[in-house]
């Protein structure tokens, strides 16, 4: 019996091989049918193994946590039906009476299977060894077997070798190279294994360890890059991903290369874990290995990403508990994030003191940067890096923990492990000793959070070491929290830290390409420092019930002061939280042509310093979210209400005249035209002032060269790609009547659209001229021939085919979505304040194709004319705002017409379920 299982409890409560092997014996005296044997011996194997993986579920359920004796009870299984297959293939199916020197069989166990770790659902590697080239008997039985265990259902990764050709496999290929560094002997001849694992230690691993620590932190480094870069992305994959099993297994193998330790407690003898840190890696190998065992149930195969439909469902079987503020899957997460950080911690330690060991001998993995820096404050350097004089250097004045930061910001010097390991164990002296009380302190803090050079990695380290979260404990609530949401990527902590080192990147000019406007800001802030711990506190109350921004700004109010910021910035700052979702709520849910939402959001901001502020903080906390959050769509909306609200903060809440304004974009767009006066003054007077106040000069452009082509058609549909908006412009010229907006919809969405933004005009003749911004299913332009051609048609099929619409859009395939593990009531709010013209009506429901063209169609329902249509989405909820009056263009203020109309829109969003009516 191997030591790895030498823990189980009651393990012929799993698997009895005793009472097997003595049924198979029966089976064998009862027939000499070779194939009734093989037959029989795998019905009996097959039930063996159904009820010990049942048992195994049984206990895993009964003791959720304990992963790795799940993981080792389904190893201790798979061996018990490895050996007894083995045993009856070689003494009742292929007997062999004299068996030659070079007819021995050892069958190893490799990789996870090796380490007596599996999941369910994980393949069953195993190695055939023989002493030298293979006999027909030797051929005979290694086939038989595999063929047994592929009957049983098993997904088996398999090899055939002498000792020889193993060993030669080993120097030439680092995946069997790794695989056999976990080799174990399951069964078979016991001598042939020994020499074979003595001949890998001394010709493979003795004159290979080197190349190997190389080659496995190059695949650690590409490894991540697949998976994603960060242990914070919020559908992790619990085996390879960052912060993930494998990370723990990339130790085990380098440390049994150097040091030629057999289990993970010697390495603390090889002085590259401390015992604390062993109990870090125990902790959170055991999770992991219980969060996967539940993951591979679940999913019913082998499955290790842990995505948003499995969290919730592992919670519950993890018995995680709501708490106020935290829903039960979230706390779950947070732990998986928590223990994820601590392999990042010990993974850290353990290279950079095994690259300190392997420099001695005159070569290192990890880069040296070498400075000359000034005064250290008693800190000294090894080898470049910041390092302590004495293991009691932190207790003697505990403010260094701060200090050690704020040098290695300002000389760009990196943090000896050691160092980094005592920061984190005294790291509690923040609390013992009241440090941050302390004036020093803060302003060390406030000198890494606003540096000029990285403050997003010199964070990122205090945050790893512990003190981040010590110093500013309101911090601390949030490391690991992530949002049970497909809109954040990143746990609150990382997308904080990733915001600032935005804003840093905006600052250095580094983002002038993307951020032309923000980057100008930034050069006339009155105060770095508002916009700099604006930036750290914006999200700090989340996970505590209530509005967060509400909350966080009470805070702020708290921990500004302690900063040293005056009593000016710790208003703004609060303001700023407060209102940090402010502007991107309107840009993106409001119509921006519609003066009063702009009056509206000026009488908020009041003063142009605070709309700069406000413009980068919402600039690099959408940045901040994730990939491909942030587009050009975004960027133009949030310039455009920046530039409208700055212009009413300018003049005192007034707007150039209109007809000015008018004057101004009928100019610009007949130069960019480059047509005749006559021309254009035929094309412009068919469209109404209104018109001109609501479109931009560029669209005004495009629908006027759309008119021109159009002539006296009765209908006429252009599309053109949009970069700049990243979207395609498409435009449409037709005879105006009820539903035209839900048809055009429809047709969009037959095409795979999806519409982003539309503005609904009609011209002085009577013709409707809509204006939809649409991209694909991907968030891009429609920009080939073929897509336009497309789209093109199922908007004039949609026209000229109505009675056929709705038929295709219900037969029309929904794609199973992500969003299907999440439930967001729906809800509808009708404003009859947001505009003095229109009815603005806001919709809020779970993310699904067609939604707005549902909605459209229950708003042609309830006999309303739709003005403007905005789309935002974020993650899995879907906010659909419409600009609307009744059909003779008034609002729509019977109270009778706005319960109807809620409920046909709340019908229309979520078929009735969970619906609000605000």
């Amino acid at each position: 019996m191997s030591d790895v299982f030498g823990h189980l409890d009651r393990r012929r409560g799993i698997i009895d091989r005793r009472a097997l092997s003595g049924r198979l014996d029966e089976i064998a005296a009862e027939t000499s049918d070779v194939g009734q044997r093989r037959r029989a011996m795998v019905t009996l194997l097959k039930e063996a193994l159904d009820a010990g993986r049942a048992e195994i579920e049984r206990r895993l359920l009964d003791q959720p946590s304990a992963g790795r004796v799940a993981a080792n009870a389904t190893a201790f299984l798979v061996d018990q039906i490895v050996r007894l297959s083995h045993d009856f293939t070689t003494e009742h199916l292929y007997p062999a009476g004299n068996r030659s020197a070079g007819e021995r069989i050892t069958v190893i166990a490799v990789g996870g299977y090796g380490r007596g770790e599996m999941a369910p659902h994980s393949d069953v590697d195993i190695g055939f060894l023989t002493p030298f080239k293979q006999t027909s008997w030797t051929e005979q039985v290694i086939e038989a077997q595999l063929y047994t265990l592929w009957d049983l259902g098993l997904k088996v990764g398999h090899s055939s070798r002498s000792v020889d050709e193993m060993i030669r496999a080993a120097k030439d290929d680092l995946t069997v190279r790794t695989a056999l560094v976990e080799a174990r002997f399951i069964w078979g001849d016991r001598n042939l294994y020994d020499q074979a694992a003595a001949r890998f230690d001394a010709e493979v691993v003795a004159s290979n360890a080197r190349s190997f620590v190389a080659e496995k932190l190059a695949e650690r480094d590409e490894r991540h890059k697949r998976m994603g870069d960060s242990r914070y992305v919020v559908e992790p994959n619990v085996k390879e991903g960052k912060g993930g099993l494998r990370d723990l297994h990339t130790l085990f193998w380098i440390g049994k290369f150097i040091h030629r330790v057999r289990t993970v407690p010697e390495l603390v003898d090889a002085g590259l874990l401390t015992a604390r840190e062993l109990r870090q890696f125990s902790r959170a190998e055991n999770f992991l290995l219980a969060v996967r065992c539940h993951l591979h149930i679940l999913a019913g195969r082998a499955e290790d990403r842990l995505t948003f439909d499995f969290q919730r469902e592992i919670a519950q079987r993890m018995q995680f508990a709501e708490r106020p503020g935290k829903s039960a899957v979230e706390r779950f997460m947070q732990l998986y994030f928590l223990h994820a950080k601590s392999v990042g911690d010990v993974t850290g330690t353990f290279l950079a003191h095994l690259d300190d060991q392997l420099a001695a001998r005159g070569r290192r993995f990890l880069p040296t940067i070498r400075r000359r820096p000034g005064k250290l404050g008693g800190f000294v350097l090894d080898r470049g890096r910041l390092a302590l004089p004495s293991d009691d250097f932190f207790q003697a004045d505990p403010v260094r923990l701060l200090e050690i930061f704020a040098l290695a910001d300002r000389y760009g010097l990196e943090i000896h492990p050691q160092a980094m390991r005592q920061a984190r164990h005294d790291a509690k002296l923040i609390d013992a000793r009241g440090v941050r009380r302390i004036a020093r302190a803060n302003e060390l803090f406030l000198d890494v959070l606003t540096s000029p050079r990285d403050p997003e990695t010199v964070l990122r380290w205090m945050n790893e070491a512990g003190v981040f979260g010590r110093f500013v404990p309101d911090f601390g609530r949030v490391v690991a929290q992530m949002q049970f949401d497909m809109y954040h990527h990143y746990t609150v902590d990382e997308h904080t830290i990733r915001a600032i080192g935005l804003l840093s990147d905006i600052e250095q000019d580094r983002l002038k390409d993307d951020h032309p406007l923000s980057t100008a800001i930034m050069r006339q802030l009155q105060s770095r420092r508002v916009i700099y711990v604006a930036v750290l506190l914006h999200d700090i109350a989340k996970g505590r019930g209530g509005d967060h921004s509400v909350l966080g700004a009470e805070l702020a109010l708290r921990v500004c002061p302690r900063l040293g910021l005056s009593e000016a910035e710790t208003e703004t700052v609060s303001w700023l939280v407060r209102h940090h979702l402010l502007m991107s709520a309107t840009a993106f849910k409001r119509d921006l042509a519609d003066f009063k939402t702009i009056l509206d959001f000026a009488q908020v901001v009041q003063s142009p310093e605070r709309l700069r502020l406000l413009l980068v903080l919402t600039v690099v906390d959408i940045r901040a979210v994730g990939p491909g959050v942030w587009n050009s769509w975004k960027r133009q909306l949030l310039t455009e209400l920046f530039d409208a609200a700055e212009e009413v903060l300018r003049l005192g809440h007034k707007q150039r005249g209109r007809e000015v304004r008018i004057a101004s974009k009928k100019d610009e767009a007949r130069t960019l035209l480059q047509i005749g006066d006559k021309d254009f003054a035929k094309l412009a007077k068919r469209l109404p002032e209104s018109y001109w106040i609501a479109e931009p000069v560029e669209v005004i452009a495009a629908n006027l060269v759309h008119m021109q082509k159009a002539g006296d058609a009765p209908l006429h549909i252009a599309a053109v790609p949009d970069d700049d908006r990243g979207a395609t412009l498409v435009m449409v010229l037709a005879a105006d009547h009820p539903g035209l907006f839900y048809r055009i919809a429809g047709g969009i969405h037959l095409a795979g659209g999806n519409i982003i933004d539309a503005r609904i005009h009609t011209t002085r003749d009577g013709l409707a001229l809509d204006n939809f911004l649409v991209q694909d299913p991907l968030g891009r332009p429609f920009a080939e021939a073929g897509q336009i051609d497309r789209l093109t048609r199922a908007i004039e099929d949609a026209l000229a085919n109505r009675q056929k619409l709705l038929p295709k859009l219900e037969a029309r395939a929904l794609p199973r979505a992500r969003a299907e593990a999440f439930r967001v009531a729906p809800n509808v709010f009708i404003d009859n304040k947001a505009s003095n013209r229109f009815t603005v009506i806001e919709v809020n429901a779970q993310d699904r194709p067609a939604l707005l063209n549902q909605l459209a169609y229950a708003l042609f329902q309830s006999k309303v004319t739709v003005h403007s249509a905005h789309v935002a989405t974020y993650g899995e909820r879907a906010v659909d705002t419409f600009y609307v009056t009744d059909l003779i263009g008034d609002k729509i203020d019977s109270a009778a017409r706005v319960k109807g109309l809620e409920k046909r829109l709340l019908e229309a969003a979520g078929n009735g379920e969970d619906a609000v009516a605000a």
